[in-house]
């Protein structure tokens, strides 16, 4: 695999598909082929995938293909990496029903028009690498919060289930609803949910190069239309599949739709930057190249607006079919724009067949999504490694599954930056030493000297303060040693300043050892200079100063 070079700056990257770069390189036979390959392979996972998603959305099944046709297209066609596949993702169920279910399709598909416009902003000005500064137990915990809802949305469908007055949002009150629905609970649905996991997860021990989701749901689907199974089917429940993509056309805009709509389509950007992002990272790790974050955003932008003028909803890069293609041997953007082109084949050739698949099968095929979203391994190691991880963990994970996500998502990032703080302060230290004019010298006892190494800032500086405050004798200078200081924000800065003011109105000085040019740059911005303190690179060129004084 290739290792594209890393740029100088984060912001110096260039708005450049990768597609472009990957063609310049050259195009022969045997990348085709790799493509080609790859493409059926992924496509033959997200088939299935892309109607149950939609399904579980509130939405039709075509608008899952459309999707994943025109999303999954455009995001290979334009976007930052080589390997990343986009379509409708599980982790959107809870946001796409939620706003469907408060606006309607149209609202959806205007929120998804909308917010592709806000992520091709955020892509045009460079803000594509913020991702980085996402904490790890916050995407953990969102990741597996939406792994519980996702699987708890799919119990209606997996039992058979008939609620009165429809299944609530909340997770809460649909597991009293589906309680209090107990009695209704179809032993056939049951049987095929169960036997849909049962053939998938063999296939994926006993032959994993199999596309075990697609011959289980095709499996499941023969069976039981020759057995005539009392199975609620996608074409009792949706009608048949429309064999062509629709004419494109803009969603109804208009100054109530848009303020209706507008607080889904933050929502949407904001977890469609996160999940595509990270997407990419994964697609990195497993194949040594690097993504461009910026141009990135811009595809995800430009694929929701597409999307969303045929009539689909929010894509984004999937992580699961993108590592499929990966694994798979795809050379580069082209066999994502392949796999858009196979489904794009499938919907010409064999709608018609889709209107057999029972309800029940999907079900159990999102069940073991969402089961395989619950980051179980992770969890547990984030819970061991300290108590603040854990904290940050628990909160987006019950925020999310109780709350809602764009929530847990804000605060689980907003406690991750408070724990790190924490955890820079208590990195930082203040430590008295004895002062020598030379190595060998005598030690001086009108002198004081202070090592200080870590990040002097907001978070420290209480600390800080106190044992400076606490300097019992009345010395004639203070050196305070920040040569082990990385970082001085205008709160530290302000701190020292107010300590050489102290020290001055007593007749005594503060000097500065060893500061770093950045450093002493720094302090200087702030006010401090000669006569409230003087700079030296060590504590011999102190100690001559001030004797010479």
């Amino acid at each position: 695999m290739r290792n594209e070079s890393l740029p100088a700056r984060v912001g110096a990257e260039p708005l450049l598909p990768m597609s472009v770069t990957a063609f310049a390189e050259g195009y022969d036979l045997a990348r085709l082929r790799a493509d080609l390959l790859a493409g059926l392979t992924v496509a033959i996972v997200a088939l299935p995938l892309s109607m149950a998603i939609a399904i579980a959305s509130g939405v039709g099944p075509e608008r899952g293909l459309f999707t994943a046709i025109i999303g999954g297209f455009l995001i290979s066609a334009l976007g930052g990496s080589r390997y990343q596949i986009g379509g409708p993702a599980g982790a959107f169920i809870v946001l796409v029903l939620a706003c469907v279910t408060a606006t309607g399709v149209s609202g959806l598909v205007l929120a998804t028009f909308l917010s592709g416009g806000m992520l091709a902003v955020l892509g045009l000005l460079r803000l594509g690498s913020t991702i980085r500064y996402m904490p790890y137990p916050v995407t953990v915990g969102f990741t597996s919060g939406i792994g519980v809802i996702i699987f708890a949305s799919q119990i209606k469908d997996m039992a058979g289930l008939t609620l009165a007055g429809g299944e609530p949002g909340p997770i809460l009150e649909k597991l009293s609803a589906l309680w209090a629905a107990r009695d209704t609970v179809s032993p056939t649905a049951v049987g095929v949910a169960l036997a849909t996991v049962a053939l998938i997860e063999a296939l994926k021990r006993f032959a994993p190069r199999l596309p075990s989701l697609l011959l289980g749901i095709a499996t499941i689907t023969l069976a039981a239309t020759l057995l005539n199974l009392p199975v609620e089917t996608i074409q009792s429940r949706f009608g048949g599949l429309p064999r062509l993509l629709p004419a494109p056309a803009l969603p109804e805009i208009s100054l109530e739709t848009v303020r209706a709509a507008l607080p889904w389509a933050f929502s949407f950007t904001l977890l469609g930057a996160i999940e595509s992002l990270l997407s990419a990272m994964v697609a990195d790790g497993m194949s040594g190249t690097q993504h461009r974050s910026n141009i990135e955003l811009v595809a995800q932008g430009v694929a929701n607006m597409g999307a969303a003028l045929f009539g689909g909803f929010c894509v984004t890069g999937t992580i699961a079919r993108t590592a499929t293609n990966v694994r798979a041997g795809a050379s580069g953007p082209a066999a994502g724009m392949f796999h858009a082109l196979f489904i794009l084949g499938f919907m010409i050739v064999a709608a018609p067949l889709a209107g057999y698949i029972p309800l029940a099968a999907l079900a159990g095929l999102l069940g073991i999504v969402a089961w395989n979203m619950i980051e179980r391994h992770e969890m547990a190691a984030l819970i061991r490694s300290s108590k603040g991880d854990a904290l940050v963990l628990i909160v987006t994970f019950v925020v999310v599954v109780f709350r809602d996500l764009a929530e847990g998502i804000v605060l689980g990032f907003a406690l991750g930056g408070l724990v790190f703080i924490r955890h820079m302060s208590e990195m930082t230290a203040l430590d008295e030493g004895v002062t020598h004019a030379r190595s060998t010298g005598p030690a001086r006892r009108d002198v004081v000297t202070y090592h200080l190494r870590g990040a002097v800032f907001f978070g420290s500086v209480a600390r800080l303060g106190s044992v400076l405050d606490r300097i019992a004798s009345h010395p004639r200078a203070v050196l305070l040693d920040v040569s082990g200081v990385g970082f001085v924000d205008s709160t530290g800065a302000r701190m020292i300043g107010q300590m050489a003011q102290k020290l001055g109105r007593r007749g005594e000085r503060l000097m500065v050892l060893g500061a770093t040019p950045a450093i002493e740059a720094a302090m200087r911005a702030q006010g401090l200079t000669e006569p409230l303190l003087c700079y030296c690179p060590d504590t011999e060129a102190a100690l001559a100063r001030l004797d010479a004084a």
